[in-house]
């Protein structure tokens, strides 16, 4: 596995070795022991899978209480994968990363506890696996605006059209009245 970091230390882009032949490919997305030794030595307990169309924006997500590290990749199509650090005593606090992730670069996304997540849908359709290291907890879930000034995030939305939002996504607070970790 190649790890290549980010502008954010911690936040990890992780490419598997692939095996490839006329019958398809072979790669492992997981590994504990070689996971371990690039010093990700979580332990994940729920796998998620959602599927999108082209233009959704799921994000920014993340639960103050049961925080959730999370391994992420698209297992179908393309997308712009944002992680936002929102650890207040971390020197990149308030600072976002954006990486395509996609089911031809076969690339996972690393984001520790403490950062908030969120992807947009490139292609007609995508989908979006990731392991998480705590359960799910709606009392401690949390949105931060996708578009909020502060932050700044340079999402390739296609078309400069507004990307298809839940209700949820669509209440985010703004990142300086969002609750964050200290």
């Amino acid at each position: 596995m190649k790890v290549m970091p980010t502008s954010i230390p911690d936040v990890l882009v992780l490419e598997p070795k692939v095996y490839q032949d006329d019958r398809g490919f072979f790669m492992e997305t997981y590994h504990f022991r070689k996971f371990t030794d690039i010093n990700i030595p979580e332990t994940f307990v729920q796998d998620n899978q959602s599927g999108s169309k082209q233009g959704t924006l799921r994000g920014l997500h993340y639960q103050i209480q049961q925080a959730q590290g999370k391994l992420v990749r698209s297992v179908a199509g393309e997308i712009f994968d944002v992680a936002v650090d929102l650890r207040r005593k971390s020197p990149t606090f308030g600072a976002w990363v954006g990486v395509k992730l996609s089911a031809g670069n076969k690339r996972a996304l690393w984001i520790p506890i403490g950062f908030a997540h969120g992807f947009y849908v490139l292609s007609e359709w995508a989908e979006v696996m990731y392991k998480v290291t705590d359960y799910y907890a709606p009392e401690w879930d949390r949105t931060i605006r996708w578009d909020d000034p502060g932050l700044a995030i340079e999402w390739p939305l296609i078309g400069g059209k507004m990307p298809i939002l839940s209700e949820k996504d669509a209440r985010g607070k703004r990142f300086e009245e969002a609750d964050v970790f200290e």
